[in-house]
């Protein structure tokens, strides 16, 4: 007998993949979490019924929240990262040398040990002595913050449920009075394809853009999120995130990837003529 994991992307839209193996379940004290091993994606972790990644196209997620503004900011030294207890945003970042901290934030310790166990490619770099962990509230760390980061990346799950707070007008202003002067802010946006996705990233950036002085939105093809297209939010209080590229600054660099170039840097900024219609509907 097959067995098949299913996600729904909107009541009449279902995403399918075969399992192999039921690697691991828990529930824990914030979600369901499940490891399954699949014969086309690799492992996948899911967190109450979502896909939060999949070995075979997890590299794009994470190269593109993290190599996007580590490629403009070229000062950047003191990261904070929101959720992404699996690993992969941590990963990306300490190949970088001129990075002195992160702190990682994630609320279940749960989702840290699953991926530790059974992810081991996105939290090899989880024990770095650059890196703390810190398994508390996001909104309440983030809130006695002030001035202390380069770079903040929210690296949540969708706006709904246990991660709703992080989409709020509140946040954001306090991730701002946390940044330095020069500090980018970089979230993930979700899909602007299905109504719901739509309605939600268009309020999430309508928030944004009235918190920060320079605000843009990016994309990226993720095969297994909702409609295979994912969308980034760029916020800086200085930086804007084609014209202060320094591409032959990060090419120096000399850091293998496999999905992000300074080329395709540029590119992900020029928009679809929908997607630039449905953010001009929210911004002033």
């Amino acid at each position: 007998m097959e067995f098949w994991f299913s996600e729904f992307h909107t009541p009449d839209v279902k995403h399918s993949i075969r399992v192999n193996r039921h690697l691991y379940s828990r529930q824990s004290e914030y979600q369901r979490i499940d490891i399954f091993e699949t014969p086309e994606f690799g492992r996948v972790l899911t967190l109450d019924g979502n896909v939060m990644l999949t070995e075979r196209d997890e590299f794009i997620y994470d190269e593109m929240i993290t190599h996007v503004p580590m490629a403009v900011h070229q000062q950047c030294q003191d990261i904070l990262v929101i959720g992404a207890g699996d690993g992969g945003v941590v990963r990306e970042l300490t190949r970088y040398d001129r990075v002195r901290s992160v702190d990682l934030v994630e609320m279940d310790p749960a989702v840290v040990e699953a991926c530790r166990n059974y992810l081991p490619g996105n939290a090899c770099r989880l024990d770095d002595s650059r890196v703390h962990i810190h398994f508390e509230n996001a909104l309440k760390f983030i809130r006695s913050c002030e001035a202390e980061y380069d770079l903040i990346i929210v690296d949540s799950t969708d706006p709904f449920g246990p991660s709703e707070g992080l989409f709020t007008k509140e946040f954001y202003g306090s991730c701002y009075h946390a940044l330095r002067d020069d500090g980018i802010m970089v979230n993930q946006q979700g899909s602007p394809f299905y109504k719901e996705d739509a309605l939600a990233m268009q309020r999430s950036h309508q928030r944004i853009v009235s918190t920060f002085p320079i605000s843009k939105v990016y994309q990226a093809h993720i095969p297994t999120y909702a409609a295979g297209y994912w969308l980034f939010g760029f916020a800086s209080k200085k930086y804007h995130p084609v014209n202060d590229l320094d591409a032959a600054a990060w090419e120096k660099l000399h850091l293998h990837t496999r999905y992000y170039t300074t080329r395709l840097h540029v590119g992900s900024f020029w928009l679809p003529a929908f997607l630039e219609d449905m953010l001009q509907e929210v911004e002033p």
